[in-house]
Protein backbone atom coordinates (compact mmCIF):
# COMPACT_ATOMS: atom_id res chain seq x y z
CA UNK A 1 0.00 0.00 0.00
CA UNK A 2 3.07 2.23 0.07
CA UNK A 3 2.79 5.54 1.82
CA UNK A 4 -0.79 6.18 0.73
CA UNK A 5 -3.35 6.49 3.50
CA UNK A 6 -5.77 3.55 3.56
CA UNK A 7 -9.07 4.30 1.84
CA UNK A 8 -12.14 2.79 3.47
CA UNK A 9 -14.39 3.95 0.66
CA UNK A 10 -15.44 0.96 -1.40
CA UNK A 11 -19.03 1.16 -2.69
CA UNK A 12 -21.59 -0.78 -0.63
CA UNK A 13 -21.52 -4.50 -1.33
CA UNK A 14 -24.15 -7.10 -0.57
CA UNK A 15 -23.51 -10.76 0.09
CA UNK A 16 -25.69 -13.62 1.30
CA UNK A 17 -24.59 -16.17 3.89
CA UNK A 18 -26.12 -19.21 5.56
CA UNK A 19 -24.61 -18.33 8.92
CA UNK A 20 -22.06 -16.22 10.78
CA UNK A 21 -19.13 -17.22 13.01
CA UNK A 22 -17.72 -14.49 15.25
CA UNK A 23 -14.39 -14.33 16.98
CA UNK A 24 -14.71 -12.71 20.41
CA UNK A 25 -11.88 -10.42 21.52
CA UNK A 26 -11.10 -7.73 18.97
CA UNK A 27 -14.24 -8.59 17.02
CA UNK A 28 -17.13 -8.27 19.49
CA UNK A 29 -15.32 -6.75 22.47
CA UNK A 30 -12.06 -4.94 23.12
CA UNK A 31 -10.58 -6.20 26.37
CA UNK A 32 -7.01 -5.14 25.60
CA UNK A 33 -6.55 -3.06 28.75
CA UNK A 34 -8.07 -5.78 30.90
CA UNK A 35 -5.91 -8.49 29.34
CA UNK A 36 -2.74 -6.45 29.85
CA UNK A 37 -3.56 -6.03 33.56
CA UNK A 38 -4.51 -9.70 33.81
CA UNK A 39 -1.24 -10.98 32.32
CA UNK A 40 0.77 -8.60 34.48
CA UNK A 41 -0.87 -10.18 37.53
CA UNK A 42 -0.31 -13.71 36.24
CA UNK A 43 3.25 -12.93 35.16
CA UNK A 44 4.15 -11.76 38.65
CA UNK A 45 2.55 -14.88 40.17
CA UNK A 46 4.46 -17.32 37.95
CA UNK A 47 7.70 -15.35 37.70
CA UNK A 48 7.63 -14.46 34.00
CA UNK A 49 7.98 -10.98 32.51
CA UNK A 50 4.41 -9.96 31.57
CA UNK A 51 5.71 -8.22 28.45
CA UNK A 52 7.11 -11.52 27.20
CA UNK A 53 3.69 -13.12 27.72
CA UNK A 54 1.89 -10.29 25.93
CA UNK A 55 4.13 -10.58 22.89
CA UNK A 56 2.55 -13.93 21.98
CA UNK A 57 -0.75 -14.16 23.83
CA UNK A 58 -3.13 -12.19 21.57
CA UNK A 59 -5.61 -14.48 19.85
CA UNK A 60 -3.97 -17.52 21.37
CA UNK A 61 -5.41 -19.89 23.94
CA UNK A 62 -3.98 -19.33 27.41
CA UNK A 63 -3.15 -23.01 27.65
CA UNK A 64 -1.00 -22.74 24.51
CA UNK A 65 0.64 -19.55 25.77
CA UNK A 66 1.64 -21.20 29.03
CA UNK A 67 2.94 -24.29 27.23
CA UNK A 68 5.06 -22.09 24.96
CA UNK A 69 6.49 -20.41 28.06
CA UNK A 70 7.46 -23.74 29.58
CA UNK A 71 4.74 -23.64 32.25
CA UNK A 72 3.40 -27.12 31.57
CA UNK A 73 2.40 -27.60 35.21
CA UNK A 74 -0.11 -24.75 34.82
CA UNK A 75 -1.28 -25.72 31.35
CA UNK A 76 -4.40 -27.57 32.46
CA UNK A 77 -8.05 -26.61 32.03
CA UNK A 78 -8.80 -26.40 35.75
CA UNK A 79 -6.20 -23.67 36.24
CA UNK A 80 -6.90 -21.92 32.92
CA UNK A 81 -10.67 -21.72 33.44
CA UNK A 82 -10.25 -20.41 36.98
CA UNK A 83 -7.68 -17.86 35.84
CA UNK A 84 -9.85 -16.63 32.97
CA UNK A 85 -13.00 -16.54 35.10
CA UNK A 86 -11.29 -13.90 37.25
CA UNK A 87 -10.43 -11.67 34.29
CA UNK A 88 -13.88 -10.08 33.73
CA UNK A 89 -14.57 -10.16 37.46
CA UNK A 90 -11.46 -8.15 38.28
CA UNK A 91 -11.15 -5.97 35.20
CA UNK A 92 -14.69 -5.71 33.85
CA UNK A 93 -14.57 -1.92 33.74
CA UNK A 94 -11.61 -2.06 31.37
CA UNK A 95 -13.46 -3.72 28.47
CA UNK A 96 -15.70 -2.12 25.87
CA UNK A 97 -17.69 -3.38 22.92
CA UNK A 98 -16.32 -3.03 19.40
CA UNK A 99 -18.25 -0.21 17.66
CA UNK A 100 -21.30 -1.64 15.93
CA UNK A 101 -21.16 -5.00 17.72
CA UNK A 102 -24.28 -4.57 19.83
CA UNK A 103 -26.46 -3.35 16.96
CA UNK A 104 -25.29 -6.13 14.64
CA UNK A 105 -25.77 -8.90 17.21
CA UNK A 106 -29.19 -7.55 18.18
CA UNK A 107 -30.25 -7.56 14.51
CA UNK A 108 -28.94 -11.09 13.98
CA UNK A 109 -30.64 -12.43 17.07
CA UNK A 110 -33.96 -10.68 16.30
CA UNK A 111 -33.99 -12.19 12.82
CA UNK A 112 -33.11 -15.71 14.09
CA UNK A 113 -30.03 -15.87 11.90
CA UNK A 114 -27.70 -18.81 12.65
CA UNK A 115 -24.59 -17.51 14.45
CA UNK A 116 -22.00 -18.63 16.93
CA UNK A 117 -18.99 -17.32 18.79
CA UNK A 118 -15.77 -19.21 18.06
CA UNK A 119 -13.05 -18.08 20.44
CA UNK A 120 -9.68 -18.87 21.96
CA UNK A 121 -11.13 -18.02 25.38
CA UNK A 122 -12.66 -20.50 27.81
CA UNK A 123 -16.36 -20.72 28.63
CA UNK A 124 -16.02 -18.81 31.94
CA UNK A 125 -14.21 -15.99 30.15
CA UNK A 126 -16.75 -15.68 27.34
CA UNK A 127 -19.72 -15.92 29.68
CA UNK A 128 -18.15 -13.39 32.01
CA UNK A 129 -17.58 -10.80 29.29
CA UNK A 130 -21.05 -11.21 27.76
CA UNK A 131 -22.56 -10.79 31.21
CA UNK A 132 -20.46 -7.74 32.13
CA UNK A 133 -21.17 -5.98 28.84
CA UNK A 134 -24.78 -7.22 28.59
CA UNK A 135 -24.31 -8.41 25.01
CA UNK A 136 -26.50 -10.99 23.24
CA UNK A 137 -25.66 -14.57 24.14
CA UNK A 138 -25.45 -17.07 21.26
CA UNK A 139 -27.13 -20.44 21.35
CA UNK A 140 -23.95 -21.91 19.91
CA UNK A 141 -20.45 -21.46 21.25
CA UNK A 142 -17.04 -22.97 20.53
CA UNK A 143 -14.47 -22.26 23.25
CA UNK A 144 -10.84 -23.06 23.95
CA UNK A 145 -11.48 -26.28 25.84
CA UNK A 146 -13.67 -27.71 23.05
CA UNK A 147 -10.82 -28.39 20.63
CA UNK A 148 -7.50 -30.17 20.85
CA UNK A 149 -5.69 -27.56 18.79
CA UNK A 150 -6.36 -23.82 18.87
CA UNK A 151 -6.24 -21.32 16.02
CA UNK A 152 -4.76 -21.29 13.37
CA UNK A 153 -5.94 -24.90 13.28
CA UNK A 154 -9.35 -24.87 11.51
CA UNK A 155 -10.99 -27.37 13.85
CA UNK A 156 -12.69 -24.65 15.91
CA UNK A 157 -14.43 -23.21 12.85
CA UNK A 158 -15.27 -26.64 11.53
CA UNK A 159 -16.90 -27.33 14.89
CA UNK A 160 -18.71 -23.99 14.59
CA UNK A 161 -20.09 -25.05 11.22
CA UNK A 162 -21.36 -28.27 12.76
CA UNK A 163 -23.04 -26.48 15.66
CA UNK A 164 -24.96 -24.36 13.15
CA UNK A 165 -26.06 -27.52 11.36
CA UNK A 166 -23.74 -27.10 8.37
CA UNK A 167 -21.10 -29.32 6.77
CA UNK A 168 -17.80 -28.53 5.10
CA UNK A 169 -19.71 -28.28 1.81
CA UNK A 170 -21.53 -25.25 3.25
CA UNK A 171 -18.38 -23.49 4.46
CA UNK A 172 -18.12 -21.16 1.48
CA UNK A 173 -21.53 -19.76 2.38
CA UNK A 174 -20.57 -19.01 5.99
CA UNK A 175 -18.86 -15.78 7.04
CA UNK A 176 -16.12 -15.66 9.68
CA UNK A 177 -15.64 -12.27 11.35
CA UNK A 178 -12.12 -11.90 12.79
CA UNK A 179 -9.59 -9.28 13.85
CA UNK A 180 -6.26 -11.10 13.97
CA UNK A 181 -4.22 -11.84 10.85
CA UNK A 182 -1.78 -14.07 12.73
CA UNK A 183 -3.53 -17.39 12.53
CA UNK A 184 -7.15 -16.42 12.92
CA UNK A 185 -7.78 -15.44 9.30
CA UNK A 186 -5.88 -18.57 8.31
CA UNK A 187 -8.11 -20.62 10.58
CA UNK A 188 -11.31 -19.37 8.94
CA UNK A 189 -9.93 -19.75 5.44
CA UNK A 190 -8.58 -23.22 6.18
CA UNK A 191 -12.09 -24.22 7.21
CA UNK A 192 -13.29 -23.04 3.79
CA UNK A 193 -15.25 -20.01 5.03
CA UNK A 194 -15.34 -16.46 3.74
CA UNK A 195 -13.48 -14.10 6.09
CA UNK A 196 -14.16 -10.50 7.00
CA UNK A 197 -11.22 -8.79 8.68
CA UNK A 198 -11.60 -5.97 11.19
CA UNK A 199 -8.86 -3.40 11.68
CA UNK A 200 -9.33 -3.20 15.45
CA UNK A 201 -6.21 -4.79 16.91
CA UNK A 202 -3.66 -4.80 14.09
CA UNK A 203 -2.44 -2.40 11.43
CA UNK A 204 -4.11 -2.12 8.06
CA UNK A 205 -0.94 -3.46 6.45
CA UNK A 206 -0.98 -6.58 8.63
CA UNK A 207 -4.63 -7.26 7.85
CA UNK A 208 -4.17 -6.69 4.11
CA UNK A 209 -1.22 -9.10 4.06
CA UNK A 210 -3.43 -11.87 5.45
CA UNK A 211 -5.86 -11.43 2.53
CA UNK A 212 -9.34 -11.70 4.08
CA UNK A 213 -12.21 -11.39 1.63
CA UNK A 214 -13.27 -8.01 3.01
CA UNK A 215 -11.60 -5.49 5.32
CA UNK A 216 -13.50 -2.97 7.45
CA UNK A 217 -12.65 -0.73 10.38
CA UNK A 218 -15.24 -2.24 12.73
CA UNK A 219 -18.74 -3.69 12.84
CA UNK A 220 -20.45 -0.38 12.07
CA UNK A 221 -19.74 -1.29 8.46
CA UNK A 222 -21.92 -4.42 8.58
CA UNK A 223 -25.71 -4.24 8.30
CA UNK A 224 -28.40 -6.90 8.06
CA UNK A 225 -30.48 -6.05 5.00
CA UNK A 226 -32.60 -9.20 4.73
CA UNK A 227 -33.25 -12.40 6.63
CA UNK A 228 -34.30 -15.33 4.48
CA UNK A 229 -36.94 -17.91 5.31
CA UNK A 230 -34.32 -20.67 5.22
CA UNK A 231 -32.36 -18.92 7.98
CA UNK A 232 -29.80 -17.22 5.78
CA UNK A 233 -28.93 -13.56 5.85
CA UNK A 234 -28.07 -10.82 3.39
CA UNK A 235 -25.46 -8.41 4.67
CA UNK A 236 -24.48 -5.01 3.36
CA UNK A 237 -20.79 -4.23 3.73
CA UNK A 238 -20.16 -0.50 3.88
CA UNK A 239 -16.91 1.46 3.62
CA UNK A 240 -14.69 -1.55 3.04
CA UNK A 241 -11.02 -1.01 2.32
CA UNK A 242 -10.05 -0.42 -1.28
CA UNK A 243 -7.15 -2.73 -2.02
CA UNK A 244 -5.31 -2.31 -5.33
Amino acid sequence: MGSMAPSFSSPPQRATFKGLLFDMDGTIIDSTDAVVKHWHTIGKEIGIDPNVILETSHGRRSIDTLKALGQDHLANWEYIKHMEELLPQNYGDDAIEIPGARDLLDAIKSANIPWAIVTSGTSPLVGGWLDVLKLPIPENLVVAEDVENGKPDPSCYLMGLGKLGFTVKDAGDVLVLEDSPAGKFCSGKAAGCKVLGLVTSHTVEQVVKAKPDWIVKDLRSIRVTAAHSDGGVELEILDALKVD
